[in-house]
C-alpha cells in the first residue's frame, strides 16, 4: 500500500466521529436551504452527450429550487437574480476549480398590471360590444398565446448571462444570433402558451465555438419513492421491502409511486467541447491520467441585503456560499445533520474533515440493523467508497493522482457514451461504463446504487443478494428525456399535471399498472 494512502486513511479513521444520515438528491437536504429553497441545489449532471453530433462534448446541468407545484401561479418560479449560479470543473486532481460557468439572471416585469404574469389564448380575446368605458370594444384584453419571447402575454420574462472563468481570464458566452438568453418560463397551460415552442427556442448556440446553453423550469429528472424512503426505508410489499427481484431488477416500469412525478424544477444547462475542459486541451482516451475531471455545482448570495420596504430590497458585498453539490450522495446520505449546513458552505478542498462519515456511514449500519443482519455489510474503514471521493479507479485511470478527499461527481471523459437502448439504468454497476458514480446522466438510478454502493457492492464479497438487490422500486423518470441537449423532460403542465400516488394505476410514466403500497 502506497504512503500515501496509508496517510489518507489515518487522516480520515481519526476524524470518524457521531454520525448521522439523511436521504435524498438535495432536495431541502440541508437546514440552510429547508429555508432558502431558491438556493438549493437539487441535483448535478455531467456526461458525454449521447446525440449524433459526433464532436466529443460534455453535457453539464444544475438544478435548483425542488418541488415546483407546476400550477402555482400567479407568479410561480422565476430563478432569483440575487443569486450567483456555478458549474465549477477540476481538471488537474486538486479539488480547486480550474474552470467556472457562471450564470446570473435578470427579471422583467411586461404586464405590471396584470394580476398574474403570464396570460394568453388563441388570437387574443378583446373587450365585447358592452364592455364599459373607458375600455372600448374590440380592445385586446387577454393577449394571443404565448409562443415565443417577444409575445406580449409572457409577462415575467427572464434572461441571463454565462461567462466562462478559465486561466484567470473571464469570457462572456453569448447568444451567436446576437440576442439575448432567456430562460423557459414554468408551463403554465395549453392555453396560456406553447411550452415546447419555448423550450425549443431557448435551446441556443454560442459565440464560444461547440457550446450551447438552456435555462428554466423543467421536470424534476430525480425520481425516488420518497415518502416510503423517509418512513425509516419503509419501502414497500411490490419490491420486498426494498430487495427487487431479478424481473423488477432489470425492468424500466415503476412498481413503486415516484414522489417527484408532476413537480418541476430550475434547469440550468451547458454543452462543452471535452477538450474545453481536460487540462491538456485534447480529448483524452479513458486510459489516460489527464481524462477524468471533477465537477460540482454552488450557489452564492451577496453578503449584505438591505429591506428598504416598500421600496425593493438592494443585495450588495462580495458572494456568500449557500450551497454547493457533487455526488447525490455524500451531503444526502452520509453527511450527519450537525454538519450539513458547515459542509454546503464550505468547499471540496477542505473535505477531510467529513470524510468520517465515508468511512463509517450510518446508513450501511442502518440497513444491516433493520434487516437483523440479512444485508451484511463491509467493517470500516469503508476503503471502498474512495472512488466517489477521490480520483480512483473504476472512474479514473489507473495511476491517476487521488487527490484530498472531496466531494466532487468525477466523469472519465474519455469514456465513450452508450448509445441508450443500450444503457443500463444502474451505470457502472450494470455494466454501463458512461453512468454513475462515473458521471450521472438523467436516467441513472442513483437511488438505487447508492442505496447498492452504501451496502458494499464494491467490497470484495459483498456484491451478493440482498445488497444486490436493493432499491425503492421506481426505476424510471415518469417523463420522457429528450436525447439531444438539453436531454431534459418538458416541465408539467400547470393545468393539467398528476402526481402518481401510491395504489393510483399509470405508475410508469401514466401508463401501465397500479403503483404499490
Amino acid at each position: 500500500m502506497k504512503l500515501s494512502l496509508i496517510r489518507q486513511i489515518a487522516t480520515v479513521c481519526a476524524l470518524v466521529s457521531a454520525l448521522g444520515s439523511s436521504w435524498g438528491s438535495s432536495h431541502r437536504e440541508a437546514p440552510i436551504v429547508a429555508l432558502d429553497t431558491k438556493a438549493d441545489i437539487t441535483d448535478v449532471y455531467a456526461f458525454r452527450s449521447y446525440d449524433s453530433n459526433p464532436l466529443p462534448r460534455i453535457t453539464l446541468i444544475l438544478n435548483v429550487d425542488p418541488f415546483l407545484e407546476p400550477g402555482n401561479g400567479p407568479n410561480w418560479f422565476p430563478f432569483d437574480p440575487d443569486i450567483l449560479y456555478e458549474i465549477k470543473i477540476d481538471n488537474n486532481n486538486d479539488a480547486v476549480e480550474d474552470i467556472v460557468f457562471q450564470f446570473r439572471f435578470t427579471t422583467e416585469q411586461r404586464l405590471p398590471n396584470l394580476f398574474q404574469v403570464y396570460a394568453g389564448i388563441g388570437a387574443g380575446a378583446v373587450a365585447p360590444f358592452n364592455s364599459p368605458p373607458p375600455v372600448a370594444p374590440g380592445t385586446l384584453v387577454v393577449p394571443p398565446k404565448i409562443t415565443d419571447f417577444d409575445s406580449p402575454g409572457l409577462g415575467q420574462r427572464q434572461s441571463y448571462t454565462v461567462t466562462m472563468i478559465k486561466g484567470g481570464i473571464s469570457t462572456p458566452i453569448l447568444n451567436s444570433s446576437g440576442g439575448p438568453l432567456f430562460a423557459v418560463p414554468a408551463n403554465v397551460g395549453p392555453r396560456t402558451m406553447n411550452y415546447s415552442a419555448l423550450f425549443d427556442l431557448a435551446t441556443y448556440s454560442t459565440t464560444l465555438s461547440g457550446v450551447k446553453v438552456f435555462s428554466g423550469t423543467v421536470d424534476d429528472p430525480f425520481f425516488i419513492d420518497l415518502g416510503a424512503t423517509f418512513d425509516t426505508l419503509n419501502l414497500r410489499s411490490v419490491v420486498n421491502g426494498g430487495v427487487l427481484s431479478p424481473s423488477q431488477d432489470a425492468s424500466l416500469t415503476n412498481f413503486a409511486s415516484d414522489t417527484m412525478s408532476g413537480y418541476a424544477v430550475n434547469a440550468i444547462a451547458i454543452e462543452v467541447p471535452v477538450a474545453m475542459l481536460t487540462r491538456t486541451g485534447a480529448v483524452e482516451a479513458a486510459t489516460s491520467t489527464a481524462a477524468t475531471i471533477g465537477i460540482w455545482g454552488s450557489t452564492s448570495r451577496p453578503r449584505t441585503t438591505l429591506r428598504r420596504a416598500p421600496l425593493p430590497a438592494v443585495s450588495s458585498g462580495t458572494y456568500s456560499q449557500i450551497q454547493r453539490v457533487g455526488n447525490p450522495l455524500i451531503n444526502e446520505l452520509l453527511i450527519g445533520n450537525g454538519s450539513k449546513d458547515r459542509f454546503s458552505m464550505d468547499q471540496p478542498r477542505n473535505d477531510s474533515q467529513f470524510a468520517g462519515f465515508v468511512l463509517d456511514p450510518t446508513l450501511a449500519r442502518i440497513l444491516n440493523a433493520l434487516t437483523a443482519g440479512a444485508i451484511s455489510i463491509p467493517p470500516p474503514p469503508r476503503l471502498d467508497l474512495l472512488p466517489l471521493v477521490t480520483y480512483a479507479p473504476p472512474i479514473a485511470a489507473p495511476g491517476t493522482p487521488a487527490g484530498p478527499v472531496a466531494d466532487m461527481l468525477r466523469l472519465n471523459t474519455g469514456v465513450a457514451p452508450t448509445q441508450v437502448p443500450n444503457t443500463s439504468r444502474l451505470g457502472l454497476l450494470g455494466g454501463d461504463l458512461a453512468g454513475y458514480p462515473n458521471g450521472r446522466r438523467l436516467f441513472d438510478d442513483v437511488v438505487d446504487i447508492s442505496l447498492r454502493v452504501v451496502a458494499g457492492v464494491l467490497a470484495p464479497g459483498f456484491n451478493t443478494p440482498p445488497n444486490n438487490r436493493l432499491g425503492d422500486g421506481v426505476n424510471a423518470n415518469d417523463a420522457p428525456f429528450r436525447t439531444t441537449f438539453p436531454y431534459l423532460g418538458n416541465a408539467p403542465s400547470g393545468r393539467d399535471r398528476r402526481h402518481i400516488d401510491p395504489s393510483e394505476p399509470g405508475c410508469t410514466q401514466g401508463a401501465g399498472a397500479a403503483c404499490g403500497n
